[in-house]
C-alpha cells in the first residue's frame, strides 16, 4: 500500500468517524426546540441539507475505504473525486472559520474538544484529497 493510499484509507476511518460528531449536532443545536419555529420549508431544506451531509460522509468514507487504491492511482476519475472532496471540506473550512460562531455552543471540554479536533480532520481532509487531485 503507497503513502497516499494509506493516507485515503485513514481519511475514510475519519469520515465513518465523523458521523459520531454529526449525530450529536441535533442535540446540541436543540433541533425539538428550534426547528418547529421556522418556517416549514425552511425547516425541511434544513433536514435534506443535513441528510445530504450525512450521506457525503458515508459516500466518502466507504469509497476511501474500499478504493483507496483507485483514488491514488492519479486516473481523471480518481483526481475528480479527490478533487471534490478536497473542495467540499475546504468549503468548509472557510464557513467554518468565517460564518460560524460556535462559541456559545462549545459548553464544556468535551464540545470544545471535539470541536478542534473536527477542525483538524477537516484540514486533514482538504489536503490529503487535494495533493491525491493534484497529483
Amino acid at each position: 500500500m503507497s503513502m497516499l493510499e494509506t493516507l485515503i484509507f485513514i481519511s475514510g476511518i475519519l469520515h465513518l468517524g465523523t458521523l459520531i460528531g454529526s449525530a450529536q449536532v441535533p442535540k446540541e443545536l436543540k433541533f425539538k426546540e428550534e426547528l418547529p419555529k421556522v418556517a416549514p420549508l425552511m425547516r425541511h431544506w434544513i433536514l435534506v441539507a443535513g441528510a445530504y451531509v450525512v450521506l457525503n460522509l458515508i459516500a466518502f468514507g466507504v469509497i476511501s475505504l474500499t478504493l483507496s487504491r483507485e483514488l491514488a492511482s492519479g486516473s481523471p476519475l480518481a483526481r475528480a473525486f479527490c478533487g471534490y472532496v478536497a473542495i467540499f471540506w475546504g468549503c468548509r473550512l472557510i464557513v467554518q472559520f468565517f460564518v460560524f460562531d460556535a462559541k456559545p455552543y462549545l459548553r464544556n471540554w468535551f464540545l470544545t474538544l471535539g470541536y478542534h479536533g473536527l477542525t483538524l480532520v477537516f484540514t486533514w481532509h482538504t489536503l490529503v484529497y487535494g495533493y491525491a487531485a493534484l497529483s
